[in-house]
């Protein structure tokens, strides 16, 4: 499903954020990605949404090479990519409906199809009955759970999340994980960027660890034996 080919990425003035990493992720697989402020992983994230292109190296989904993807092509490609962050980044002055629907509206879809979908995803996430609140009406947990609404609404095959607990407790970040083990459950691909030592204790999941921009793990051995 993910394939980081030997990949790189400097930026201007000389920086390495990335350096020759390389790893694989199988399609439905969900695994941390961890490593200290600066390591890379914001980075490497961004290289999965097209928001950066490898200095040198590959980057594989489905084994098309996405180094030769037009900039065209790129919203076509997003579409199969659904992202979660830390702030929520929710509109304040939309209702819930509105903000999970915005990514379908950019895309062009239907207005009956948007209904569709917004209903699906919120009851997907327990919020079906707050589609009509402004999200400043909800608690921290429930606004988090808007952005995953949001991003998995167009029915991402990958799911990226960064630090998506960051603000959260830990019963809370619990229930977060859970929601992307049922996404995970069902096929998608999940990666999960994230500082929170106690989450990942817990979860026992294939864990990839930067540093310095080198991967110093990929954790591939996880459950193998």
């Amino acid at each position: 499903m993910i394939c980081f080919d030997n990949l790189s990425k400097r930026y201007p003035g000389g920086f390495e954020a990335l350096k020759n990493v390389s790893f694989e992720m199988a399609a439905g697989e969900m695994a941390f990605l961890t490593g200290h402020s600066g390591a890379g992983k914001s980075t490497l994230l961004k290289m999965l949404m097209l928001m950066e292109r490898p200095t040198s190296g590959n980057l594989l989904i489905n084994g098309k090479n996405l180094n030769r993807l037009p900039d065209s092509q790129i919203p076509i490609y997003r579409r199969q990519v659904g992202v979660v962050f830390q702030n929520h980044q929710l509109l304040l002055d939309r209702t819930v409906f509105d903000n999970v629907a915005l990514p379908l509206q950019v895309s062009g879809y239907p207005a009956n199809e948007i209904g569709r979908r917004v209903r699906a995803a919120l009851d997907g996430v327990g919020l079906l009955d707050k589609e009509q609140q402004k999200p400043v009406a909800l608690s921290g947990g429930e606004q988090q759970r808007v952005g995953i609404a949001r991003a998995v609404v167009h029915k991402p095959r990958i799911l990226l999340a960064d630090e998506p607990t960051g603000n959260l407790d830990p019963e809370l970040s619990g229930e977060i994980m859970a929601l992307f083990r049922r996404f995970q459950n069902v096929g998608v691909t999940v990666l999960i960027a994230t500082h929170d030592v106690n989450l990942i204790d817990r979860m026992q999941l294939r864990i990839m660890r930067l540093e310095g921009g080198n991967m110093i793990d990929d954790g591939a051995d996880y459950g193998r034996y």
